[in-house]
């Protein structure tokens, strides 16, 4: 059996540079932070990171770090999936290691592959030799080029297989981002590391991981991801915020928004997700529109400026038609007796199904 070594120095090839990689942490080396105790203290250590969690997702994310077990995160684009990896990177001082999905992901880009050119060379660097020696010598050095051709000095680390291996700052987090997008069978692939941290490789045997790495998976849920699957993990659903906590996240995220343009576009964001349009808005749509309209100079929301930044919050031209024009001054009319009644959302300006809140 093979032991876990350190990744390998071997440059990544550009495909696996569009796949994932390593992402920059100036906290990843030798200055790690202790796990959280408890689920209030995971929720305390996500607030340092300026990710505003509920109960329910606290509770997730404690048990999942304390069990060693990976968490698999469902929920709309845009509801604060992905910066839960990097928040916890940051805060606790690991690495983050990124596997972005996508359709046609392999093996190759997502764990490992031979360093074939390197090989190439080592093969013709063998042969010039034997050319040179005696039959005797010759059969001992192609011998001896056998043995050594899958030697771990050829393997090149991907991802999942630079998950397993020692980290100066303690295990780092692994990012498996939008499984949903890759095809069903690459989820065959994650088996074995989800539930043994551990990767066979035949040439080389089982690559076992020396401390086990905090596994984050999210799925946008564009098709389901097999049951396999998830029962290695823990679950946790992120739906959109309520009013409150999103008020709390722009806040903490925007703090150059005043409270009147905050509630308002919170009110706002909060009706336009009780309509029926075909890709709601997520927090990440409402921290950007935000942004925009301090660019703009808005203090408060207006039925014009609406109309003209509806592409920060819509993205899909339908939805964007449906929304402009007399739609839109209905909403800011709420939007606005929102923000004079304190913050309030007024009765049918919200999905009262939309109670959990993530930041992006």
């Amino acid at each position: 059996m093979a032991a876990m070594s350190a990744p390998s120095g071997t440059a990544p090839t550009a495909a696996a540079d569009r796949a994932a990689g390593p992402d920059a942490n100036p906290n990843s080396a030798g200055d790690a932070t202790p796990l959280p105790g408890s689920v209030a203290d995971t929720a305390a250590l996500l607030a340092t990171g300026d990710y505003i969690a509920d109960r329910g997702l606290a509770t997730a994310i404690y048990l999942a770090l304390t069990l060693e077990r990976p968490l698999l995160l469902e929920g709309e684009a845009g509801v604060g999936k992905t910066e839960i990896a990097k928040v916890l990177a940051r805060t606790l001082g690991r690495q983050l290691i990124r596997l972005q999905c996508y359709e046609g992901l392999d093996l190759a880009t997502a764990a490992y592959e031979w360093n074939h050119a390197r090989q190439m060379v080592e093969i013709r660097l063998a042969e010039a030799e034997q050319r040179q020696l005696g039959a005797e010598q010759a059969a001992a050095v192609r011998a001896a080029l056998e043995r050594d051709l899958y030697a771990e000095r050829f393997l090149i680390r991907r991802p999942l297989l630079q998950a397993l291996a020692p980290h100066p700052g303690g295990p780092p987090v692994l990012l498996i981002d939008e499984l949903d997008r890759t095809d069903e069978p690459f989820e065959a692939f994650l088996l074995e590391l989800l539930s043994d941290f551990q990767l066979t490789i035949p040439e080389l045997g089982t690559m076992r991981a020396a401390a086990r790495p905090i596994v984050i998976v999210t799925s946008n849920r564009t098709r389901e991801i097999h049951d396999a699957l998830k029962r290695r993990c823990f679950y946790h659903w992120i739906d959109y915020p309520d009013a409150e906590r999103e008020r709390a996240i722009l806040a903490r995220k925007v703090p150059q928004a005043s409270a009147r343009l905050s509630q308002q576009v919170v009110a706002f964001m909060q009706g336009l997700r009780a309509r029926d349009l075909f890709k709601l808005p997520g927090v990440a749509e409402t921290l950007d529109w935000t942004q925009a309209l301090i660019a703009l100079g808005k203090l408060e929301l207006d039925p014009e400026a609406v109309d003209e930044t509806l592409g920060m919050v819509l993205k899909y031209q339908d939805d964007i038609a449906a929304v402009r024009g007399q739609t839109a001054t209905s909403l800011v009319e709420q939007a606005t007796a929102s923000a004079e009644a304190g913050g309030a959302v007024p009765e049918g300006g919200a999905d009262p199904n939309h109670g959990a809140s993530q930041p992006t």
